[in-house]
């Protein structure tokens, strides 16, 4: 590696530190991503209302760190908390799973209904919280372009993500759509050594307006995971949808 550890060395420091499981099948630079994304998620919160942690998909143990005072655990029936980062196939199962254990969630796997789940969840009396993407630009990406297209009508999307991405469209995508009215057209890449990114293009007479979001690393998802452990204690029973809810 380049930072001059070796890979065995790396995957003892984060499976000791957060205790994270199949840490062993990651690769080299996925590794590497992880130590590069701890110094920056450690100046994010110091507020955070959960505590113990159980994540679901690789990526999601990267958003929770001890020294923020989460823990990690392996056991579902010991968490506060469930982050899910899995595949579409995976994921009502697992809130599901969560559900029954009276543990709430959050969930960034896009490319499921959770509309049901949530019903389950409003019966239970648990919260789980969906963000198709949890990077505060991205947030803002959509939030600008519904606001532009109240007057630039004519618009097309265009997002791209690495080639191991299973859903297309993406969720953000679709999301920014309903955002603009939802009859927008979407165009779906998928490439390898894309992380993600989206343009939307609003057209009028002799002018185009682009608007444009990259995430170029996945420290950019960070803030949003812990905003929302920060805040689903206090999110009502059932499906709450969007860190824009969050955001104010």
């Amino acid at each position: 590696m380049s930072d001059g550890f070796e890979e065995r060395d790396v995957a003892r420091r984060v499976r000791v530190g957060g205790r994270i499981r199949e840490v062993e099948l990651l690769r080299r630079r996925e590794l590497a991503e992880y130590l590069r994304l701890r110094p920056s998620v450690q100046a994010l919160d110091q507020t955070a209302g959960v505590g113990a942690v159980h994540y679901l998909g690789r990526r999601a143990a990267a958003s929770v760190e001890p020294e923020l005072g989460h823990e990690l655990v392996d056991d579902l029936s010991a968490a506060d908390a469930m982050v899910d980062f899995t595949v579409p196939d995976a994921v009502v199962a697992s809130v599901d799973a969560a559900i029954t254990a009276g543990v709430p969630s959050v969930v960034g796997t896009t490319g499921a209904d959770l509309t049901e789940v949530g019903e389950r969840a409003r019966d239970a009396g648990v919260p789980v919280f969906f963000a198709p993407n949890f990077a505060i630009g991205a947030v803002l990406m959509m939030r600008f372009a519904g606001e532009a297209a109240r007057y630039l009508p004519r618009a097309e999307i265009v997002e791209a993500h690495n080639e191991a991405k299973k859903d297309a469209p993406s969720g953000t995508a679709k999301a920014t759509a309903e955002a603009m009215g939802g009859d927008v057209a979407i165009h779906s890449v998928r490439l390898p050594g894309l992380v993600a990114h989206q343009e939307v293009l609003l057209a009028g007479e002799g002018q185009l307006l682009t608007i444009r979001h990259d995430a170029i690393s996945r420290e950019a998802y960070a803030p949003g995971v812990l905003l929302a452990l920060e805040r689903l204690t206090t999110m009502p029973p059932g499906l709450t949808i969007g860190l824009d809810a969050l955001l104010g």
